[in-house]
């Protein structure tokens, strides 16, 4: 490998706290506050997090250690990192579905996003009786129109920041963004908390009980920490090649861990005990899967009496979380397409643009007028989100690990982390990688196919 391959004039975050921020602001987003809460609620509140958190601080940890390294290594994003150690096909594999993943991810997400969008812009109007009604979330996705131009909206905002570049796009709305964030979600938890009677859901989110704990507790978490962690969609490898040898990457892994795991922390505590005061404690309102968000959450709003402020403040939280992940995912293509197809970021721009409005208006048509369209029996977004999350993305992962363990060698990645920091983790990182990831990661390629397939059920 030729490390001074790479281009002189590369962008760059402006140091750690930047590149931190950044980060965290990729792995906070839907999967903390859409998905972890009703995962948590479904597979044994305390019990479900406890697993949670040992999995991020060590499988978790493992992956985002390497992707980072490699990428700060190499100065490339994933398919030049895969590159700068051999150009046969295996490399040419591994490199580019972990540069292809956030290409499918980008459109569906927007499309959310846009909801998310739609969503804040009811409440500021003080529209909350209406967004509490039966049927509003249905009526909404099935206008075509209207979540076609929020999702529009939506993806211009994202690109309105990656146009500006790294250091003046990127890592300055993540300063802004990500400390605004943790503010509202904390204000929003400090309220659900202390309505009357939600103590009993504050106790089964975060008290263990070994009677609640099942194999499936294990996957699901397993798959959360996965989705949450901007793991194998090149984001991190990409991130880790635009900071410099002084960077701490211990460190600035163990701070994404943290953000990472308070905003999820925060987000059940925002939506478990305030859906388990209005449900009465029915685990199946609890449970309710992506609905909780926008059907359940408004009505809960609405029933708090103050369901306008509640409710701005929680989607605005929610706008900015995905409005990072955005930025991260479509950064991530912006850094492919300047790499290997040698674009300018505006023309790089240009293109990308054309790729999400195809997709991503699949997506929002998918809901539609092209509801009866099927691939797979799945609806355009369901289709993406499982190709990417459930195949695409753990076999990316799996590439990275037997690049690290039979090319890189743990000796040289150690090496390259070692330049900034004192690798405290060094050998659960390497036990991990040699043993326990891959396993992980087979763990969630088959049980994710086989909860498609209907053989059992997340």
């Amino acid at each position: 490998m030729k490390e001074n391959s790479a281009p002189a004039a590369r962008s760059s975050f402006s140091g750690r706290i930047g590149y931190v921020l950044a980060v965290a602001g990729s792995a906070v987003g839907l999967g903390n506050i859409w998905r972890f809460p009703y995962l948590a609620a479904k597979y044994g509140g305390g019990m479900f997090l406890l697993t949670y958190l040992v999995l991020t601080l060590t499988f978790g940890y493992a992956l985002i250690m390497s992707e980072t390294a490699l990428g700060r290594m190499t100065r490339k994003s994933p398919v030049g990192a895969f590159h700068a150690f051999g150009r046969t096909l295996p490399f040419h594999i591994g490199g580019w579905v972990n540069a292809i993943v956030p290409f499918l991810i980008a459109p569906y997400y927007s499309v959310i996003g846009g909801w998310v969008l739609k969503y804040l812009f009811e409440y500021l109007r003080g529209s909350s009786a209406a967004l509490a009604g039966d049927g509003y979330f249905g009526g909404f996705t099935a206008a075509s129109g209207q979540v076609e131009f929020w999702f529009l909206l939506f993806t211009l905002l994202s690109f309105a920041v990656i146009l500006a570049g790294v250091k003046q796009g990127v890592e300055r709305v993540s300063k802004v963004m990500m400390p605004a964030l943790i503010l509202l979600a904390v204000a929003v938890a400090a309220y659900s908390v202390t309505r009357p009677g939600a103590w009993e859901g504050v106790k089964y989110f975060l008290i263990p009980k070994w009677e609640d704990f099942s194999f499936m507790t294990v996957v699901a978490a397993m798959g959360q920490m996965f989705y949450s962690l901007s793991i194998a969609m090149g984001i991190l490898c990409t991130y880790g090649s635009y900071i410099g040898k002084d960077v701490d990457l211990e460190k600035s892994t163990s701070q994404v861990e943290i953000f990472d795991t308070a905003i999820a922390m925060l987000s059940g505590l925002m939506i478990i005990p305030a859906v388990f005061v209005f449900s009465g404690g029915d685990m199946a309102t609890l449970q309710a899967g992506p609905s909780l968000t926008f059907i359940t959450l408004p009505k809960v709003f609405a029933s708090m009496g103050v369901g306008r402020i509640v409710g701005v403040a929680f989607f605005l939280m929610f706008f900015f979380a995905a409005l990072t992940s955005a930025i991260s995912l479509l950064e991530t293509c912006i850094s492919t397409m300047e790499d290997e197809l040698h674009l300018s970021r505006p023309v790089a721009c240009l293109v990308l643009g054309g790729i999400i409005f195809v997709l991503g208006s699949a997506s929002a048509l998918g809901f539609g007028v092209w509801s009866n369209v099927r691939l797979l029996g799945m609806q355009f977004l369901d289709f993406f989100d499982f190709i990417t999350n459930s195949v695409m993305m753990p076999f990316a992962a799996l590439a990275t690990c037997f690049l690290i363990v039979r090319v890189v060698g743990f000796q040289r990645l150690a090496e390259e982390i070692e330049l900034s920091s004192r690798f405290r983790r060094k050998r659960l990182y390497c036990f991990f990688m040699k043993y326990l990831a891959p396993i992980c990661l087979m763990i969630i390629l088959v049980s994710s196919i086989a909860n498609v397939l209907g053989w059992i059920t997340l």
